[in-house]
């Protein structure tokens, strides 16, 4: 190896051995933020699926009044979607997992 290069490793890991506090104070910090982005990646990641399966509720409710003979069909296609819309929660929730217990 070249002295220089030698040289311009020592004094990177010197700046880094120096800069070690202020690291670990934005470490500190960052998991603060965790906490934060996390409850921010739930919330709206349920927010969507949470209006989603009440619209649909309200739409098969009215579709049932109207029309009561199809009420299994309307059942079945309010399952299927509320069960399509509960997975878009779920992805949230693991999300908001993966980013509060990563590092």
């Amino acid at each position: 190896m070249d002295l220089g290069v030698l040289t311009d490793l020592s004094n990177t890991i010197v700046a880094a051995a120096q800069n070690a506090p202020a690291l670990q104070e934005q470490a500190a910090n960052l998991t603060q933020f965790k906490g934060f982005a996390s409850a921010i990646a739930i919330g709206v990641g349920a927010l969507g699926p949470g209006l989603g399966i009440g619209l649909a509720v309200r739409g098969a409710m009215e579709a049932t009044g109207r029309n009561p003979e199809a009420s299994g069909d309307i059942r079945t296609t309010l399952i299927i979607g509320a069960a399509l819309a509960e997975a878009v929660a779920i992805y949230a929730f693991l999300t908001a997992l993966l980013i509060l217990f990563t590092t």
